[in-house]
């Protein structure tokens, strides 16, 4: 059993995509099984995910791993025709990793301000509620495009998060050959990323600073290069491409190579802030890495932002077809589609547009009265246009947040939801609410909108997945409420313990987008501004990338995201790049284009679950890593030959491939 030849290209005219499971046909999914073991995934990786984002500010995406799991499970069941119900594992569970992202993001920072303002609150209540609000939202707004981003945009989106789950359910239903070459990049790549993370042999990234003029360019001129040497990072590039990777890591070196240097450069002795009463140093002695934390970063969430925009104006006739389609009276069925009857295939149905709609107006009006009595302290207009705000927002720039997982397999979340508070702030301190009140309201609907932002971006990877293999959309969409469900009430109480146990407001927990989120929203309750020039930059950027033809969004991200997870990308499309077109014969370097693909998946899938058992680790007290020996140079020296060598392993594998 195999994916279609014509899975992850563009349809020719007429050609139709036939997925794994016939759509004439009903197969096992829902059932005792699949829901219990999905419920155990969703709890289990929200506390390993809210730890993890919590320490390091990174929430590993939960959907390989978990299956991984579902097929091994299955397989020791034994298990026949598992592969919907593993479909159906997954999706539940990895409402995890989404969830947690919406909470961690913002939540924390109602404890780290409570340090300084006794008088806020923060209860288990609150965090639960915006947790659970915001992904049911995510999740009936979605539901609208699906067929727009699954079967419409069919081959022009890489997905590469949704390609390597694919590719690691499919290898639970193959046998040998099949499965062999994702089961040793698996091992080769989880290996790989086990032994940087846990025992740290060598060092994560590798640095222009490992020299001595490089520190001086770094210390002088603001001019660094970093790569992380990861192999999970390395296979996401390799399935993103090198026309994607390429935009994304142009974004990022014209932040890293021209904006931060030129702000040392044309403002050594100034401290351009007026809105952080943090950033007190001159530009001119800061790092690199702190102009771009400070400033040059906000030019990248104000290019998200326009992005965003700009796709929403792109996209308003889809957007008008779904809000036409929400009306209670309308037709069932998805966006593009005259209607989901009885005759409809089984691989085309969704939830009716009559149960989205209700569903919606019901979800608002319960955080409507969420806000009146439980944020805005009674006050009738705060909580309308609270939930304005967040309504508004939220639904249109869930197909961002789609776009992003589309291209790139990253959801720009918290720049959207920095924005989101910047907006929120102002609006509601211009009717009125300031001071304390205004930013527990303004970090509530920050991280509603954050889960819903959050939980939208990855449930298009989830029905991407069902799509490919041809699962039943509705079921997936009834269900993933319970996945969201559970690990709503999983995250909020995990967050209120690691708050009792470490503290958020004492740094022994980074909270690194929390304590952002702090940082900016204080000031703005307090009367002072934000970085409102760097936003406008970042949007005029986007707007003449756009008017040129340049993809803005991944532009953009390329430009909010480090440049060491940039790099990489890049680097994995230069090797898709290069095995895909050596051999003269097509059939060729089509055949080493699909081995390399199963390879990224192997690595993807191996980093992503040995990142899991090393963050366990890391909980239970295991943390080997010597601090002093990262420091070394030399480290990243043993890192780049690590990487040279994983390169080779790469290159060599996929060109073994020959054409049929």
């Amino acid at each position: 059993m195999q994916l279609p030849e014509n899975a992850f290209r563009e349809l020719r005219e007429g050609e139709q995509y036939e997925p794994l499971m016939r759509a004439d046909r009903s197969y096992p999914e829902v059932n005792a099984w699949s829901v219990a073991w999905g419920i155990v995934m969703a709890v289990v990786f929200s506390a390993a995910a809210a730890y993890l984002g919590l320490k390091v500010g990174q929430v590993f995406e939960a959907a390989i791993p978990i299956a991984i799991i579902a097929v091994g499970v299955s397989t020791v069941a034994k298990r026949k025709g598992a592969l919907g119900e593993n479909v159906i594992i997954q999706s539940i569970g990895a409402c995890s990793g989404s969830v947690v992202a919406g909470a961690i993001f913002t939540l924390p920072a109602l404890y780290i301000l409570q340090s300084k303002y006794p008088d806020m609150s923060a209860d288990f209540f609150s965090i639960f509620l915006s947790s659970l609000l915001g992904g049911v939202l995510g999740i009936l707004f979605m539901i609208p495009f699906r067929k727009y981003f699954v079967k419409d945009m069919h081959g022009k989106y890489p997905f590469p998060e949704a390609t390597a789950t694919t590719q690691v359910l499919v290898s639970g239903q193959k046998g040998g050959s099949q499965a062999k070459p994702l089961l040793i990049a698996g091992i080769v790549g989880g290996l790989y990323d086990f032994i940087v993370a846990t025992f740290g042999w060598w060092n994560e990234n590798f640095t222009s600073r490992v020299v001595g003029w490089g520190e001086t360019l770094a210390d002088k001129a603001k001019l660094v290069f970093k790569v992380n040497t990861g192999a999970a990072v390395l296979g996401l590039g390799y399935i993103v491409g090198l026309k994607y990777a390429a935009i994304i890591t142009i974004g990022s070196l014209s932040v890293w190579w021209i904006i931060v240097p030129g702000m040392a450069l044309l403002f050594p002795d100034t401290v351009l802030n007026q809105w952080d009463p943090n950033i007190t140093t001159p530009v001119g002695e800061m790092s690199p890495e702190q102009i771009f934390r400070a400033y040059a970063k906000s030019i990248g969430i104000g290019g998200i932002a326009m992005a965003g925009i700009i796709g929403i104006w792109k996209s308003r006739s889809i957007i008008a077809q779904a809000v036409t389609k929400l009306k209670p009276s309308g037709n069932t069925g998805n966006v593009g589609q005259s209607g989901a009857s009885a005759s409809t295939l089984r691989t085309d149905r969704d939830l009716s547009m009559k149960i989205i709609a209700v569903g919606a107006l019901v979800t608002i009006l319960v955080t409507f009265l969420f806000f009146w009595f439980g944020v805005m302290q009674g006050n009738l207009l705060f909580a309308v246009v609270g939930i304005l705000v967040v309504a508004i927002i939220a639904f249109l720039f869930t197909t961002v947040a789609a776009n992003a997982i589309a291209i790139v397999g990253t959801n720009p979340v918290s720049g959207m939801t920095l924005m989101t508070l910047i907006l929120a702030s102002v609006i509601m301190v211009a009717v009125g609410l300031n001071g304390t009140g205004g930013m527990v309201a303004a970090l509530i609907m920050g991280g509603v909108v954050c889960t819903a932002l959050s939980v939208a971006g990855s449930f298009i990877t989830d029905l991407k997945i069902g799509y490919w293999l041809g699962t039943t959309p509705t079921k997936q969409e009834t269900w993933k409420f319970l996945g969201v469900l559970v690990s709503a009430a999983t995250v909020g109480g995990v967050m209120i313990l690691l708050n009792e146990t470490y503290d958020f407001a004492s740094g022994e927990l980074a909270a690194p987008q929390a304590n952002a989120m702090a940082a900016v929203i204080e000031p703005l309750m307090s009367g002072v501004g934000a970085p409102w020039l760097l936003y406008a930059i970042g949007a005029v950027l986007a707007l003449l990338l756009t008017w040129r033809g340049i993809p803005a969004l991944a532009f953009a991200l390329g430009m909010f995201i480090p440049l060491e997870l940039n790099v990489p990308l890049l680097i994995g499309g230069a090797v898709n790049w290069y095995v895909t077109s050596r051999s003269k014969e097509s059939a060729v370097n089509s055949a080493r284009g699909e081995r390399g693909t199963l390879l990224a998946s192997g690595f993807i899938a191996g980093g992503a679950l040995m990142g899991v058992v090393s963050a366990l680790l890391r909980f239970v007290g295991f943390n080997p890593i010597n601090p002093d020996w990262l420091a070394n140079p030399f480290s990243e020296v043993c890192s780049l030959v690590a990487y040279a060598l994983l390169i080779t392993y790469m290159v060599k594998a996929s060109m073994k491939a020959k054409g049929e």
